[in-house]
């Protein structure tokens, strides 16, 4: 059986562009019987930057609670926190020693969330991508759910397999493929149709959060920026139309349509009428996903004990992959050296 891994960082404002370009695509793979489905939450990944113990401890309960009231079943699929299962640092350092600098200096990631401060970056942010490595490694995930964005570190995670495979002369890693999905995989501001909707932007108005309710909804899609000209009538029409095209995207992605079929509908009306449109479809489509949040953040037992048993499940598997590692690198067990 094929198994899928991929993870969200826990640092708050899930998204729609969380929600349509992965957690409802997630969704649909745990419903794939050739698939063994494990969803983290990258809590290790998220101290890469300053946060707040008390903020991230929320933020860990609220990914997991979105990710099930999307969908996703913590019965039939693995629901963790990456901090509850320590064989992912154990393998991270190990996976370190393996890769070399350049590699990651060619990780455009850090150049962009470091910035001009680059020295002053923490050697977690620096080194994450190789982390990244041993979450998908560890438990020999043959297919990753990943964005364009994220493409270069997979490929990296295939070239640290690769690397570690030979060095060793085993296999004890597979190389994992990246699954790339199609429609809405990048939904973008709705203030700037040319950059990513992102829970960093300061602007609460560039994104729908997955905890708005119907009012902000309407009224984030309501100010949503736009041109002056009608929609069209074809896809062709949007180019060059960044905002455009990004609200035609959602409005497919929300209705399981394509851009051409919104088209046929809308074309030659204005944004207003459209706008009206696609905020009653958001709602329809996010409201009952707010709702069933609101109720399992409101009992966080139940919260941490789906996140206990999926850390056991994942732990188990996790056990018998460094369990090799460590033959296979030379390190004595207690058993061997008492």
């Amino acid at each position: 059986m094929k198994r899928i891994f991929s993870g969200i960082q826990p640092t708050g404002n899930l998204h729609l562009g969380n929600y349509l370009g992965a957690i409802r695509n997630w969704v649909g793979m745990q419903q794939d019987f050739d698939f063994n489905c494990i969803f983290c939450i990258v809590d290790l990944h998220a101290i890469t930057v300053p946060q707040d113990p008390a903020e991230l401890a929320a933020n860990t309960r609220e990914v997991t609670a979105a990710y099930i009231a999307s969908g996703i079943d913590p019965k039939r699929c693995i629901i963790f926190n990456q901090s509850m299962v320590s064989a992912h640092a154990e393998l991270a350092w190990v996976l370190n020693c393996h890769a070399p600098m350049g590699w990651l200096n060619r990780m455009t990631q850090f150049k962009e969330k470091a910035g001009k401060r680059r020295d002053a970056a923490a050697v977690g942010l620096f080194a994450y991508p190789v982390l990244m490595a041993a979450d998908i490694l560890l438990y020999r995930a043959s297919d990753v759910p990943v964005g364009e964005d994220q493409k270069q570190h997979l490929e990296l995670s295939r070239d640290i397999a690769g690397a570690f495979n030979r060095h060793y002369n085993c296999e004890a890693f597979v190389l994992p493929e990246p699954r790339i999905f199609g429609a809405a995989t990048r939904v973008m501001s709705l203030r700037d149709g040319t950059a990513k909707m992102s829970k960093s932007d300061p602007s609460a108005w560039s994104r729908i959060n997955l905890s708005d309710d119907a009012d902000a909804i309407a009224q984030k899609i309501r100010r949503a920026k736009t041109d002056p000209e009608a929609l069209p009538s074809e896809p062709a029409g949007l180019e060059g139309r960044p905002e455009a095209e990004n609200l035609v995207g959602i409005h497919a992605a929300l209705a399981g349509v394509d851009e051409a079929a919104v088209c046929r509908e809308f074309g030659g009306r204005g944004f207003a009428d459209f706008k009206a449109a696609l905020s009653e479809l958001a709602v329809e489509v996010l409201s009952p996903v707010t709702a069933e949040m609101r109720r399992l953040t409101a009992d966080p037992g139940y919260i941490d004990g789906v996140l206990a048993d999926g850390a056991a499940r994942a732990g188990a598997i996790a056990s018998v992959t460094m369990s090799e590692i460590r033959k296979v690198v030379g390190f004595l067990t207690p058993r061997q050296g008492a």
